[in-house]
């Protein structure tokens, strides 16, 4: 059983971004996004003209607060091996009802992928108040390229 890693939302927190589940690289790292060929960071530090990327994960976080951004995952727990979202088994979404109640001010979800929406739309369904917006999986197993998912990303960002 592997588990994801606690939301990070704040009271300022309008946009939030949510993976499936966290894999191997960023499990042995405990940071988000920790593979070296991810583009999520590579994303997000070059919509917000922030470049280069910062190796420490602290001001990664401090980037993502100053912009209103949380990030976390669907899923608190799965099993799966390997890193793919296709071999998930036996899931358990994260309370979403309580971190919603708690963070009122969230209005935007950004999918890291089509599965953290599926599995997401499979326990919430649409929830009112919310908008939506699945955005191309930042993973290096999505082979489009950077360039490609930086501009579909752009789109949520308007």
């Amino acid at each position: 059983m592997i588990h994801s890693f606690p939301p990070f939302v704040n009271s300022e927190t309008e946009i939030l971004i949510l993976g499936t589940m966290p894999g191997i690289a960023s499990l042995e790292k405990q940071e988000y996004y920790a593979h070296p060929r991810n583009h999520f960071w590579k994303i997000i530090y070059t919509l917000f003209d922030k470049l280069p990327v910062s190796v420490h994960f602290e001001e990664k976080i401090k980037l993502l607060e100053k912009n209103k951004i949380g990030i976390w995952d669907v899923l608190e727990n799965c099993e799966r091996k390997g890193s793919l979202d296709i071999h998930i088994k036996n899931h358990k979404p994260n309370d979403f009802q309580t971190l919603f109640s708690q963070f009122p001010n969230i209005r935007k979800i950004i999918f890291n992928g089509k599965e953290s929406h599926r599995y997401f739309v499979k326990s919430f369904g649409q929830i009112k108040g919310i908008t939506y917006y699945v955005m191309p999986s930042t993973s290096p197993a999505n082979t489009m390229s950077f360039e490609n998912k930086l501009k579909i990303w752009s789109t949520c960002f308007e």
